[in-house]
């Protein structure tokens, strides 16, 4: 089984400033770390290479610092890493993210399989995975919670769909988007992280794909722009009130009165 994981660094913030000219997020200077939904990615494809063999591969798409997600993935038991860098593909949106990531993991071998978390906690689009299978035209499942691998040829899929869950048969090769609470990380193994710091890194350029077109990449080849970015607006601290009951539902029939009131004046 030939496995390829999707993994991204992130900002450890939710705070960030935005670059007015490009509409890119500024990440210099903030403290960066691996993203906790790809990590279940990671975890799922060790549980199946586990269960029939097989080697995985992590891609990551970044500048030269993002080597360290995949030294972590190195740690966990991945076995080889590939950097997505260029300058080329700075600024990329989903579009372009996720056509470059296509790009690259074509380059390096034919997958039976391609791995992604959930979302991003910077983008938060849950996005790229979905756009990765359409640009591959291979099935995809989203939000899944179990993974069986039933043949060569086929696997088991436990999903979450609205409400309630679904198991599927799906064909490989395939794309799946896995939740985060059903794959929690191992713990990296020393032995391994140390094995890992002198493993070779492959690096992935504009040169090395088989589209060498810049306009498909990066802001060029974006087909959205930030205008602005700003934290979602926190909540004031409010009092904490302790009364027996009776006084407690005076209390609360007071305010709701006030609101009706309110809303009927409007």
């Amino acid at each position: 089984m030939k496995i390829a994981v999707c993994m991204k660094q992130v900002p450890a913030t939710s705070q960030g400033d935005m670059d007015k000219k490009t509409g890119v997020m500024i990440r210099s200077g903030l403290q960066a770390i691996v993203n906790v939904y790809d990590l279940a990615a990671l975890e799922a494809a060790l549980r199946i290479k586990e269960q029939c063999g097989g080697v995985i591969h992590v891609f990551t798409m970044g500048p030269d610092k993002a080597e360290m997600v995949l030294r972590e993935a190195f740690a966990m038991g991945a076995d080889e890493g590939y950097l997505i860098c260029d300058k080329a593909f700075a600024g990329a949106d989903v579009l372009a993210t996720s056509y470059t990531l296509t790009q690259a993991i074509k380059s390096v071998d034919d997958y039976d399989m391609i791995l992604c978390g959930r979302q991003t906690t910077d983008g938060d689009t849950a996005q790229v995975s979905g756009a990765i299978a359409e640009w591959m035209q291979i099935p995809r499942v989203n939000w899944v919670t179990g993974i069986e691998v039933k043949n060569s040829e086929r696997l088991k899929v436990e999903y979450c769909m609205e409400h309630r869950m679904v198991t599927a048969s799906v064909m490989l090769p395939c794309l799946l988007s896995v939740e985060r609470n059903c794959f929690p990380p191992r713990m990296p193994s020393l032995k391994l992280k140390i094995s890992g710091r002198k493993k070779i890194i492959h690096r992935i350029t504009l040169n090395d794909l088989n589209d060498q077109n810049p306009e498909h990449y990066g802001l060029k080849g974006s087909a959205t722009r930030v205008k602005r970015i700003y934290p979602p607006e926190r909540t004031s601290k409010q009092e904490l009130v302790y009364m027996e009951k009776e006084k407690a539902a005076v209390y609360i029939a007071d305010i709701l009165k006030e609101i009706l009131e309110g809303e009927s004046v409007c």
